[in-house]
Order: C-alpha cells, then sequence, then structure tokens
C-alpha cells in the first residue's frame, strides 16, 4: 500500500446544520500534540473524556467528550481525535479553526476512508461502501451496503481470484515443465475447470448487477401521448400528489423525477410531457426533455389511454427507439371496461382507482431481476460490473487461443489479465487516477 502521507487533517463527520451533538475528526500525526493542546490532557484510548475545548488564550470553546484513537488501532489506522461538542454551525467552525491552527488541514471529500485504504484497513470494495452505507435510500440497501463494508463482496472476488490463479499455475507449470508429461489438453479437469470458472463469473455478475440495482435505483420513464396518466400513475406508485393531474392535455411541460421504494425496490419514476407535435415553444421543450429522459432509462413505459386506439403513436415520433426495454401501460381501464392483467410486455389497469397495480409492480422487479428475500446481497457500482466484464471476456479469449490453437501460454497470459481486472474492484490493483475519482465523490469528514 502507498504512504497516506505525514500531515495530519481535520473536517466536521456530522452534516452542516444545527443539533445535538457535532462530531469533528482529527487523524494523523499530530493527533497527540492536538489533543494536548486544545483539550488540556490525551484522552486514555477508547474511553469518553468530558472536557472542555480551548482556543489559543486558553478561552472556552466548548464542552463536550473527546474520544482518542491510538494508531494503528482506529478506522484510518492513525492516531485519531474526535471531538463531540454542541452542535452549533459556529462552535463546529471555530473548533476546525483551533485544529487548523494547531498545524491541521482540511481533509479533502473521502480523505478519512482514503486513508483507512491505503493503511489497509478497508479494501477498496469496502471503502466504497462506507460512502454507499451513507447514502443508501432504502433498508434493503443499507443492509447491502453493511454486507459489502464487511467484506462480503470482497471474499467472492477473492475467491473467483484463487481459482484463477490455481489454474493459472496449473498451466504455467505445464508450459515450464514438459517433461513431467502434463498433458492438459487432454485433461478433463481442465475444461472442467475452465466450464466452473464460466460459472463462477455469471454467478458473481448477476449478483453484482443486483447490488448496482440496490445502489442505484431502476431508471423508470414514463412516456407516452398527452392526458394518457402518465401524472396520475407517478402519484399512484408514489402514493403521493406529486404531479398535477387535470384533463387539459399537456400538462406536464418538464421532467418530474421521483425517488420512491416497492417492496424494497429503489425506483427512480421520471414523468415526462406528452409527446405529440406542437407549435407551442414550452410545449416542444417539454417534448425534447421527454425524448432525451428515454435515453438513460432501464425502463420505458409507454402509458396509453385504452379508451382510444393509438397504441403505439408515441415511439414513432422519434425516429430513435430506446435502448430500453419498452413496456405499454393501458390506463383508464375503469373508463374502457378492459380487465385488470398482463400480457407479454403489456398491462392494463386504472391509475385512477389502483386496479392492476400489483401486475406494474411485478414486471417492474422482473425486469430488474429483483429478488428482496435475497440474504447475501452486498452492494455494487457500475465499474465492479465492468471490470468482472473485463475479466469474463479476458477468460474466454484465452478459452478461444486454447481450443482454436492450443496456445496455452496465451491461456495463461489472459488469465493473469482477468486476475488484474479483478484486482480493480478491491484494489490490488489500481491507479491515483482511480483513487482519486472514487474518493472525491464522498462526503467531507469520511
Amino acid at each position: 500500500m502507498g504512504e497516506t502521507g505525514n500531515d495530519t487533517i481535520v473536517a466536521p463527520a456530522t452534516p452542516p446544520g444545527r443539533g445535538g451533538i457535532a462530531v469533528v475528526r482529527i487523524s494523523g500525526p499530530r493527533g497527540i500534540e492536538i489533543a494536548s493542546e486544545l483539550v488540556g490532557v490525551l484522552p486514555r484510548p477508547r474511553e469518553a473524556h468530558l472536557c472542555g475545548f480551548r482556543n489559543s488564550d486558553g478561552g472556552l470553546i466548548d464542552r463536550g467528550l473527546a474520544l482518542y484513537f491510538e494508531a494503528p488501532h482506529s478506522y484510518t489506522g492513525e492516531a485519531v481525535l474526535e471531538l463531540h461538542a454542541h452542535g452549533s454551525p459556529i462552535v463546529v467552525e471555530m473548533l476546525v479553526r483551533r485544529c487548523l491552527e494547531l498545524g491541521c488541514r482540511l481533509a479533502r471529500p473521502g480523505e478519512f476512508s482514503e486513508r483507512a485504504f491505503l493503511s489497509g484497513r478497508l479494501d477498496l470494495a469496502q471503502a466504497e461502501a462506507v460512502a454507499d452505507l451513507i447514502e443508501s435510500s432504502t433498508e434493503s440497501a443499507a443492509r447491502s451496503a453493511l454486507r459489502s463494508l464487511q467484506g462480503e463482496f470482497s471474499k467472492r472476488v477473492h475467491l473467483l481470484v484463487d481459482n484463477l490463479t490455481s489454474l493459472r499455475v496449473f498451466i504455467e507449470a505445464a508450459i515450464d515443465f514438459p517433461d513431467e508429461e502434463i498433458d492438459f489438453l487432454a485433461d478433463n479437469e481442465v475444461t472442467k475447470k475452465l466450464s466452473s470458472l464460466g460459472d463462477e463469473f455469471f454467478e458473481l455478475k448477476g449478483a453484482v448487477r443486483q447490488g448496482k440495482l440496490l445502489r442505484d435505483g431502476l431508471r423508470v420513464v414514463l412516456t407516452g401521448s398527452p392526458n394518457a396518466g402518465k401524472s396520475s400513475l407517478l402519484n399512484l406508485l408514489s402514493r403521493e400528489q406529486r404531479a398535477i393531474v387535470s384533463d387539459i392535455p399537456g400538462t406536464t411541460r418538464d421532467v418530474l423525477e421521483q425517488h420512491l421504494e416497492l417492496d424494497g425496490l429503489p425506483i427512480v419514476l421520471i414523468d415526462t410531457a406528452g409527446i405529440r407535435e406542437s407549435d407551442n415553444w414550452i410545449e416542444a421543450e417539454g417534448v425534447r426533455r421527454a425524448q432525451e429522459a428515454q435515453k438513460t432509462a432501464d425502463l420505458v413505459v409507454l402509458v396509453e389511454d385504452s379508451t382510444q386506439v393509438n397504441e403505439g403513436q408515441i415511439m414513432n415520433t422519434d425516429d430513435e427507439l430506446p435502448d430500453a426495454p419498452v413496456l405499454t401501460v393501458h390506463n383508464k381501464i375503469d373508463l374502457s371496461g378492459h380487465l385488470a392483467g398482463r400480457h407479454g410486455n403489456s398491462v392494463f389497469l386504472s391509475a385512477l382507482t389502483g386496479e392492476g397495480l400489483e401486475h406494474l409492480v411485478d414486471y417492474l422487479k422482473e425486469v430488474a431481476g429483483y429478488r428482496e428475500t435475497d440474504s447475501s446481497q452486498f452492494i455494487a457500482r457500475q465499474r465492479h460490473i465492468d471490470s468482472i466484464d473485463r475479466a469474463r471476456s479476458h477468460l474466454d479469449a484465452g478459452i478461444t487461443q486454447l481450443e482454436e490453437n492450443q496456445a496455452a501460454e496465451i491461456l495463461a497470459e489472459e488469465l493473469r489479465l482477468a486476475q488484474q481486472a479483478l484486482g480493480e474492484i478491491t484494489g490490488e490493483v489500481t491507479s491515483d487516477e482511480l483513487l482519486g475519482h472514487i474518493f472525491s465523490s464522498f462526503c467531507i469528514g469520511k
């Protein structure tokens, strides 16, 4: 691991604003000196110490609790001092300013977690899970982030890396010691191991996709003709009057975004303007934004009025169909007399009465591949999926070379590259640019 640096950093560890308490966190080699100056004594490790926090002339800034964690038994692996003061922004500012006077510098976003990673206290996937736990919007996401923080995701990755390593060692031994008569081309075990690795990649990819879903949510765009009931459907799903509903076509002019949870599945629901030709520049801009929103969707829900014959009309107004799956919702069955239900990629329901809504919810979970009872879920990110895909592509390329050209050396090299791609997940293989990108997205003080 790299060096964490010789400077001592400080930052508020609680959000800005007023509250019962606020925490200021200090980490680095000058932690002991700062404690002695600011608190007057060095608190015993891991014991809360009630004391006064004092400025340079000995005046009292506040009274609160000081907690000291000696290196390496701390979150960052360095000497860490936490000051628990009254939750006044002014008090926090005074404490931070006093720490700066004593030789600290302000921490960058995520720098405490970055130091924990660099000192070996956390691997990179665990460090990311810290931020994901803080930002989790559902109970399922919070539980999954905690599992990642405890190392369950990393264990899965390490197990796959170990199996890649084992096969690579066997192949390289056969290359280096041909006199030992290790004919792995004729060895059924090698074929079985390669097949087993493929299955492991498939299972890990599925788990990681589920983890990314829990972190980011399913992005669902509601689109359709004006007055088809898109806003009514958004209000029904969110259980509140989030969007204005009117009999006047074209009520929605802008993109309206709502975050909600369906049986533990986080969803970003996006209501858009009804798409039609219009001379009104405001409505035309709303249509343009609706079409842009479709391009970022995981699922496009095409809402149609089941009392009218206009199915598919909306999709023809744009030359490009969305890459995402399209579900047609036939709304207003309370007026048309259609029965509630699902038929393929179509759902019949009433956004007014709620009849048939369960069919839409089931479809959303099915598209997402969501399993609400999975107790082994962990949180994940898009970069993890990208690393797994690259690793799997190297495995496939190696298998192809072995089968078509009997190129054992190339297979061994592709297995090494697969290991390297997986190593990016946990941080065994990384770059300063990647670390900077990851930790800069953290909140200050974590």
